[in-house]
């Protein structure tokens, strides 16, 4: 079963205008990246007081904290990013978010290999941090990471080895590296998947589409998932007006026809 989410800082800065959208969509949980302007690690602690209480008074949930840990340079010092990992749990375990999402580092372009015990010993001191608190850890693939490809998702994964540890899949990413999403990528990573993004892509223009309409295979990826008994959240991250490092926007109008177009994907496959 696919429970659907969404990077609701897509719709609007706005709590309420977030919340609106997402009761008209039909959509009961939003993963959790900015609000009012601001990233999600920055909000002081009043401000994650009346969030909470918005989202309570209006039965919304949070499916993960959409965190940006993990996209800094692989040299930049890891001292301060871990305090953001602290708040970022803390966070979570307040919020009562199942999921923090995560990165592996920038790397420099054909060089992972010389970072690679680099990027597993931070990656190894974030599930440390953890290890107390009631949630899971997705590693997203994003570009110029070290797992932007579905080879070094892997080697995180079987390398690192813990339940603690899971991936989320965005289609469009793997298409923005020339990557066939459900050809190349799904195979490697299945058995680690509980989380989905959906965005799709288009490989020869590297442009973002709504489900379906692009190069990601969102389709058939639907499809296996749903033959293996996925039971888990796939959250809209449109991106359909920017794509920044950071996030994305799309506005009301655009996240409705993404989700829209998503739920055609669901019905089309039998999902």
């Amino acid at each position: 079963m696919f429970t659907l989410s969404g990077f609701a800082d897509e719709i609007s800065p706005d709590l309420q205008e977030q919340v609106t959208v997402l009761k008209s969509l039909d959509i009961r949980f939003l993963e959790l990246r900015g609000v009012w302007g601001k990233n999600v690690l920055t909000l002081r602690d009043e401000e994650v007081e009346q969030l909470k209480f918005n989202l309570a008074q209006n039965a919304i949930q949070i499916s993960a904290i959409g965190s940006p840990i993990g996209k800094i340079d692989i040299t930049d010092p890891m001292e301060p990013h871990l305090q953001s990992f602290e708040r970022a749990l803390k966070l979570a375990q307040l919020l009562q978010a199942p999921y923090i999402r995560i990165f592996s580092f920038y790397v420099p372009s054909g060089e992972a290999a010389r970072y690679r015990s680099e990027v597993m010993a931070r990656l190894s001191a974030l599930l440390d941090m953890a290890k107390d608190y009631p949630v899971t850890l997705l590693h997203e693939n994003e570009s110029r990471i070290y797992g932007d490809i579905p080879q070094r998702c892997r080697d995180i994964h079987e390398t690192l080895n813990s339940p603690q540890l899971r991936a989320t899949f965005d289609p469009a990413n793997f298409v923005m590296n020339d990557i066939y999403p459900f050809t190349e990528a799904y195979p490697l990573l299945e058995e680690w998947i509980a989380y989905l993004h959906i965005k799709d892509g288009i490989m020869g223009e590297h442009r973002v589409v709504p489900a379906g309409q692009g190069d990601g295979q969102i389709p058939e990826i639907v499809r296996a998932l749903n033959a293996r008994g996925y039971s888990g959240f796939a959250s809209l991250e449109p991106h359909l007006a920017n794509a920044g490092a950071l996030s994305g926007f799309s506005g009301p109008d655009l996240f409705a026809i993404a989700v829209n177009a998503f739920r055609s994907v669901l019905q089309s496959t039998g999902a």
